[in-house]
């Protein structure tokens, strides 16, 4: 199963949460969890998300920036991905860590 996160940094950005949701359900993405929150704020929905992962799954992405904040954050949040057996996929870089070579590019950008 593909599930979507999408993530804005404030509440006046309903426009870019609803374009989010609409590229992770285009992307097939069953479910999406969506928040207005900053980054530094304790994320509920991401939390949720991960939480909701089983094996096989996969965790989709618009853009790298709207998952983590820096370079730990970003391993520490697929680390736990990884974890439960799940896969992490970032739209706008076509990166999918289910793959051999999605993998090997995500651990070179990140």
């Amino acid at each position: 199963m593909q599930l979507g996160y999408a993530r804005t940094s404030t509440t006046e950005q309903m426009a870019g949460l609803e374009a989010q949701v609409r590229d992770l359900q285009s992307a097939g993405c069953t479910k999406v969890f969506q928040e207005q929150t900053s980054s530094v704020a304790k994320r509920e929905q991401l939390e949720a998300a991960i939480d909701y992962l089983r094996e096989g799954d996969v965790l989709v992405v618009s853009k790298l920036d709207r998952l983590a904040r820096s370079t730990f954050d970003l391993l520490t949040i697929e680390k736990r991905i990884k974890a439960k057996g799940a896969g992490l996929r970032i739209l706008a870089m076509n990166l999918d860590t289910t793959t051999a070579t999605g993998e090997l590019l995500f651990q070179m950008v990140g």
